[in-house]
C-alpha cells in the first residue's frame, strides 16, 4: 500500500504530529517514492523501493504522510517517468546534507532553531537605504590572530558577521550580498543556483570548527544586551545565515537578498530540479517541467513562466526568504530576461503578492530595456526601485576625460542630467538605485576581459591608483553618487579606495580585498583617509533629510571651470543643502558661486579635510575652504537670485547646508 496522501500539504517537507508530510509537484513522472533515513545514517543507506514508501499521486503532484520522521531526517525522492528512474533531490528542500556533493541528501527541518532576536527590529524607509553590495566566499576571513584565511578557501556566513559592525559604523544601512542559495562547486558568483531553498552549504562552518566563532557571536550578542547561543544554534548553514541576519538586525543594518528568478543553473546535475520527473528528452535544448527548451541564459536554463506551478515555486521561495530568514527586500536578477521570455505577468504577481505580505521589504529590479516596458510605473512589472546605470556611466565618463589633463575639454552637462529623475521612475526619484561600481562590472572572471571595467580609483588615475590625482577625484566621484537623488549603492572595498577587480575564487588572492591597507599592521594612509570620507560622508547622507529626499536641481554647470552645483532639498521643510564638485586641478578662491537661495549656508562638508590626515586623528589642517560658511548677499548669477564668493578646493567636493544636521 502507498503512504497515506497528503494532497493538502504544503509543498516540500513538513513536520506534522506523528511524522512528516512530503508532497512534490513532478507532472512528467510515472511514479514518486520516498527515500528516507534517521539522522545519522550514511546516504539512505538500507532504502528499499517498494509500494510502502510509494507517494500517492494527484493531477501532477504526488504526496504522502511519513509517521515517525522527526527533525534532521533525511530524504530524497525516487523518480520514475519516461526517461529512466533514480534518486532526486527535493527542490524545495530547506537544507541539504553538506560534504557528499552530489549524493547530498536533503533534510527535513522543523521550527527554527535559532533564537531570534530582532523582533524591535524595522528596516529603513525605502528612500532612507545606503546598500552596499559584497559577495559572501572572498569577502572576509581572519582567524582568531588576525590573519587573512580566505586563501584556498570559501569564507562562510559567520566570517561575515564578524564585519557587522564594521558595516555599522561605515554608515550604511543595508547590505545586498549576493546570491546565497546552493549552487554546485564551491564557489560561484552565485548566479547559477540549483537548489532554490537551501542555504549554500559552503557557506557553512563545520560544527569541529565553530568554537572561535561560537565565541565572536555571543560577544556581539552582549555587546547588544542578548544572552549567549550554544554551538547547537549555529549548527548548521541554515541557523548560520539565521545568525547573520539576526546580527545584521541587531546592528541596524536591513539585509536584502539576491535571488535569481530569470534561469537556474548551469550546469544541472541528474538529481536537481531539472530532471525531478525523469523526462523523456534530456538533451539541452529539450523543454521540461520548470523550464523552456532553448539555449537558456548565462549558462542556465530560463523558467517557463506560463506554468503556474513555475511561478508558485519562485514565489514561494521569495516568501521563504522573508519568513524563514528575515530578509528585508529582494534584489531580482536580470528582469529584463524574464520580459524577454513571457513573464511580465509573473513579475506583476510576484511583486503584488510580496507586496501585500511584507510592505516594508523592498523589491529592486535589475532591468535595462526600458523602451518596452516600465518595471516601477503604475500597470509596469510592479518593483519598488530598479537599477538606473545614468549616473554610473555620466560620472566614468567624466573621470576618463579629466584623466587625459588638466587643459582637457570636460563636459559635465551629462552628469547633471543623470541627477535628474528618468521618466521611467516615477513618484519618487529615490526608486533610482544609483552607483559606480558592482559586481557585474568589476568581475575579474568576466568570460571577455575587454568587458572588465576598472574601479574608480584606477579610471581616476591608470599610472598611480593613489597619488592626489587618484584619491581626490574618486572623493568627487563618490561625493556625487552620495549626494544624489535615488538609493546608493556601494561595493565592497569601495569605501577604502580599492583598486582591483574581484573575482569570486578563493585561490587567486590576487584579487582579494586588501583588508591590510585598512587596519593591518602597516596600513595604507590613503585607504584610510578614503574610508573616513565614505564614512562621514554616508553619516551626513543620514543626518540630513534632503540628501534622501525627492528634491534635486542640478542648477549650474561651468564645464571651462569643471564646476557643477546641485540642491536638494524636501517639500515644506527649509533645510535645504548645496552640492558642489570641482574638477579642476587648481583651487579657486573668491569664486563666484551662484545660490537658488539667499542667507547663511554652513559648510558641513569638505572632501580635502581627509587628505593626508593626520596619522594620530583629527583632520588635516588649513585645508582650502569656507570654514565660517558662505553668505548669499551678492548679486543675481547665472538665473539665480543670489550668489557668494567661496572658496572651491581642486577636485574638491563640498556640502553646504542650512544646519549641521539632526
Amino acid at each position: 500500500m502507498p503512504l497515506p496522501a497528503a494532497r493538502d500539504a504544503p509543498l516540500g517537507a513538513t513536520l506534522v504530529p506523528g511524522g512528516a508530510t512530503f508532497r512534490v509537484w513532478a507532472p512528467r513522472a510515472n511514479a514518486v517514492h520516498i527515500a528516507l533515513s534517521a539522522p545519522g545514517v550514511r546516504s539512505l543507506d538500507g532504502w528499499a523501493r517498494s509500494d510502502d514508501n510509494r507517494l500517492v499521486a494527484d493531477g501532477g503532484y504526488w504526496s504522502g504522510f511519513a509517521a515517525g520522521v522527526g527533525d534532521g531526517w533525511q530524504y530524497r525522492y525516487w523518480t520514475e517517468g519516461p526517461g529512466g528512474s533514480g534518486l532526486k533531490r527535493d527542490p524545495r528542500a530547506r537544507q541539504l546534507e553538506t560534504g557528499n556533493w552530489p549524493e547530498s541528501d536533503c533534510i527535513v527541518r522543523g521550527p527554527a532553531a535559532w533564537p531570534w532576536h530582532d523582533a524591535d527590529f524595522r528596516p529603513p524607509r525605502f528612500h532612507e537605504l545606503i546598500i552596499y553590495q559584497l559577495h559572501i566566499g572572498v569577502f572576509y576571513a581572519r582567524d582568531d590572530g588576525g590573519r587573512d584565511i580566505r586563501l584556498g578557501r570559501v569564507s562562510k556566513f559567520l566570517d561575515a558577521a564578524d564585519r557587522i559592525e564594521y558595516l555599522a559604523a561605515l554608515g550604511i544601512n543595508a547590505i545586498q550580498p549576493l546570491p546565497l542559495v546552493e549552487w554546485q562547486g564551491p564557489n560561484s558568483r552565485g548566479y547559477n543556483n540549483t537548489d532554490f531553498f537551501s542555504p549554500e552549504m559552503d557557506y557553512a562552518v563545520p560544527p569541529a570548527d565553530l568554537g572561535p566563532y561560537l565565541i565572536r557571536v555571543n560577544a556581539m550578542l552582549g555587546r547588544k544586551g542578548h544572552a549567549p547561543v550554544t554551538a547547537a544554534d549555529l549548527g548548521d548553514q541554515v541557523e548560520q545565515l539565521k545568525a547573520f541576519v539576526d546580527l545584521c538586525h541587531l546592528n541596524g543594518i536591513a539585509v536584502i537578498g539576491d535571488v535569481v528568478y530569470n534561469h537556474a543553473g548551469g550546469p544541472f546535475d541528474a538529481q536537481s530540479m531539472r530532471f525531478v520527473d525523469q523526462p523523456a528528452d534530456q538533451q539541452w535544448n529539450a523543454r521540461d517541467s520548470y523550464f523552456i527548451g532553448g539555449d537558456g541564459w548565462a549558462g542556465g536554463r530560463i523558467f517557463d513562466y506560463s506554468a503556474d506551478e513555475v511561478c508558485g515555486f519562485l514565489i514561494d521561495n521569495a516568501r521563504a526568504y522573508y519568513d524563514y530568514f528575515h530578509l528585508d527586500g529582494l534584489r531580482y536578477d536580470e528582469v529584463t530576461v524574464t520580459h524577454w521570455n513571457g513573464g511580465d505577468r509573473f513579475c506583476r504577481d510576484i511583486t503584488s503578492t510580496l507586496g501585500f505580505h511584507n510592505r516594508g521589504a523592498i523589491q529592486i529590479a535589475e532591468y535595462w530595456d526600458w523602451d518596452r516596458a516600465k518595471p516601477v510605473e503604475p500597470g509596469g512589472l510592479g518593483f519598488d526601485a530598479a537599477l538606473d546605470d545614468r549616473l554610473r556611466k555620466e560620472v566614468r565618463s567624466v573621470l576618463a576625460q579629466v584623466a587625459v589633463g588638466k587643459d582637457a575639454p570636460v563636459n559635465l552637462d551629462p552628469v547633471r542630467d543623470a541627477l535628474r529623475p528618468v521618466p521611467g521612475f516615477p513618484q519618487g526619484a529615490w526608486r533610482s538605485v544609483n552607483h559606480l561600481e558592482n559586481h557585474d562590472l568589476v568581475d575579474a572572471d568576466r568570460e571577455n576581459k575587454a568587458d572588465i571595467k576598472p574601479r574608480i580609483p584606477r579610471l581616476a588615475h591608470w599610472d598611480d591608483r593613489r597619488d592626489w590625482y587618484a584619491r581626490s577625484r574618486s572623493r568627487v566621484a563618490t561625493g556625487l553618487l552620495l549626494t544624489a537623488p535615488g538609493i546608493p549603492m556601494l561595493f565592497m572595498g569601495q569605501e577604502f579606495l580599492e583598486d582591483k577587480p574581484w573575482h569570486n575564487n578563493p585561490a587567486i588572492d590576487a584579487f582579494f580585498l586588501y583588508w591590510n591597507g585598512l587596519d593591518g599592521p602597516h596600513p595604507d594612509a590613503a585607504m584610510r583617509d578614503f574610508h573616513r570620507f565614505v564614512t562621514e560622508l554616508c553619516w551626513l547622507r543620514r543626518r540630513h533629510p534632503a540628501l534622501c529626499g525627492d528634491g534635486c536641481n542640478p542648477y549650474y554647470v561651468h564645464n571651462n571651470d569643471r564646476v557643477l552645483a546641485v540642491q536638494r532639498w524636501v517639500e515644506g521643510v527649509a533645510r535645504d543643502v548645496i552640492a558642489v564638485a570641482s574638477l579642476a586641478e587648481t583651487t579657486r578662491w573668491g569664486y563666484p558661486l551662484p545660490l537658488p537661495v539667499g542667507g547663511h549656508w554652513l559648510e558641513v562638508f569638505n572632501g580635502d579635510a581627509y587628505d593626508d590626515m593626520p596619522a594620530g586623528g583629527g583632520y588635516k589642517p588649513n585645508v582650502p575652504g569656507n570654514p565660517g560658511g558662505i553668505d548669499g548677499n551678492g548679486p543675481p548669477l547665472a538665473d539665480c537670485p543670489v550668489s557668494a564668493r567661496i572658496v572651491v578646493p581642486a577636485n574638491g567636493f563640498l556640502v553646504f547646508a542650512r544646519d549641521r544636521g539632526d
